[in-house]
């Protein structure tokens, strides 16, 4: 089955995609990953929620706002895209994941 580990933190790690693949403890989860069997099927670091930019449509009006659309400490950070076997296992690789120490990784299966 195929999971997306959408990766939440505070925000405070000012690192960058190239920079955070080079961090010790990610490539520990990568390597962990390759014994285990998973397949790491894409992902991405993303930008700061300041940066984001919010879309909706409510009565055929398009409403645009800077930023993410609710006020939490936590923001989305990143995903991670994964094939294993079952939720157990994409648990299990979440929860060695280095963010899920000071943030949080949810765990979704795609709709295939």
């Amino acid at each position: 089955m195929k999971y997306v580990l959408v990766i939440s933190d505070d925000g405070t790690v000012p690192l960058g995609h190239e920079e955070i693949e080079r961090l010790p403890a990610h490539v520990a989860w990568m390597d962990y990953m390759d014994r285990a069997g998973v397949t790491l099927l894409g992902g991405a670091r993303l930008r700061p929620g300041g940066d984001s930019t919010t879309v909706r449509t409510r009565d055929g009006q398009v409403l645009i706002s800077d930023g993410p659309f609710v006020e939490t400490k936590e923001q989305i950070g990143g995903f991670a895209m994964i094939e294993c076997d079952d939720l157990d296992m994409a648990v299990e690789v979440a929860s060695r994941h280095p963010f899920a120490a000071h943030g949080a990784v949810e765990v979704r299966p795609v709709w295939e």
